[in-house]
């Protein structure tokens, strides 16, 4: 009787221990310093910039704020420069997004591949993970000394006996999207080449082998294979590259600055400009809200698309 009732006794305390409103506060007490970081870091920044872009005469001003409700909004939306910039971006972010897929890919299928020695393929590796090694800066200051009229690809167009002598790739209305679109392509597509290689090698053999004895070709062990194992890889870089591409503001801003007469202004080198060189911070902060609900579109797809990976 009485082993009974220690043992009673303490699983009586053992349970209040467990149920005790202070145990349940001891998880949130380990978070809490992550959890105010990124109160500092994230929440309290994106509210005040939502704020002001519902107000007017905010930071720089005599005059005190007034709540103008949704007019930035729809000045911004009406705004011809603001559409250009827009459609600016989702061409520089839809181009860049297909090439990275393509080239990161192709490369990872290159360096996995059995057919290449192992020198070459390490070789191959240093070459290919090079522009992933440099900072935004040093790649725009690079391509523009290589993009000078002056500079190494005119000569080597002039050697290749190519029309045209002299061109201002990053001067011309007409090629300086283009160009700069490259540039991001070439400075990019090294992160996705590594994912994906990591993905490939990540795919059993026996698939492989079992398809080439059902008498699968090449082409088809890479659709019915490859593309599906690669699949939640595939979507998930493609969405992440698109968030990541809309920001893009070093590279553009370094290169062209957002010119030749807006030849190549995106959503970010637009929203600086507002900010930093009218001082429309009203209209800075609600072309970032902008921004922040298409990035916010694009993450709901990608943690979606995260869930059903795991599951």
């Amino acid at each position: 009787m009485e082993n009974t009732r220690i043992s009673s006794d303490f699983i009586g305390s053992k349970n209040s221990t467990r149920w005790s409103p202070t145990r349940k506060l001891v998880p949130y007490a380990y978070l809490s310093p992550t959890l105010l970081l990124l109160a500092v870091l994230s929440f309290i920044p994106i509210v005040t910039v939502i704020l002001y872009s519902l107000v007017d005469n905010v930071i720089i001003t005599r005059k005190p704020p007034s709540f103008v409700g949704l007019s930035n909004y729809i000045e911004i939306l009406s705004d011809s420069h603001f559409r250009e910039a827009l459609g600016n971006t989702l061409v520089f972010s839809g181009v860049s997004v297909i090439a990275h897929l393509v080239l990161g890919l192709s490369f990872a299928m290159l360096l996995n591949t059995q057919i290449i020695g192992i020198i070459p393929r390490a070789l191959l590796r240093v070459i290919y993970i090079l522009p992933w090694v440099f900072t935004a800066s040093i790649i725009a200051i690079l391509w523009r000394l290589l993009l000078n009229p002056n500079g190494a690809v005119n000569y080597l167009w002039v050697v290749l006996g190519l029309p045209g002598k002299g061109i201002e790739w990053l001067s011309s209305r007409q090629l300086a999207l283009p160009a700069v679109t490259f540039i991001n392509i070439w400075a990019g597509y090294p992160f996705y080449m590594v994912s994906y290689l990591a993905g490939l090698q990540g795919i059993p053999d026996d698939l492989y082998e079992a398809g080439k004895i059902d008498g699968a070709n090449s082409v088809q062990l890479f659709r019915f294979i490859t593309l599906p194992q690669l699949k939640p890889i595939i979507i998930s870089l493609a969405l992440l590259d698109f968030i990541w591409t809309t920001q893009q503001f070093t590279l553009i801003w370094m290169t062209t600055g957002g010119g030749p007469i807006r030849a190549t202004e995106m959503l970010s080198t637009f929203t600086y400009k507002l900010a930093f060189s009218s001082y429309e911070f009203s209209q800075a902060s609600t072309t970032a809200v902008i921004i922040l609900a298409i990035s916010t579109f694009v993450a709901v797809f990608y943690v979606r698309n995260q869930r059903l990976a795991n599951e």
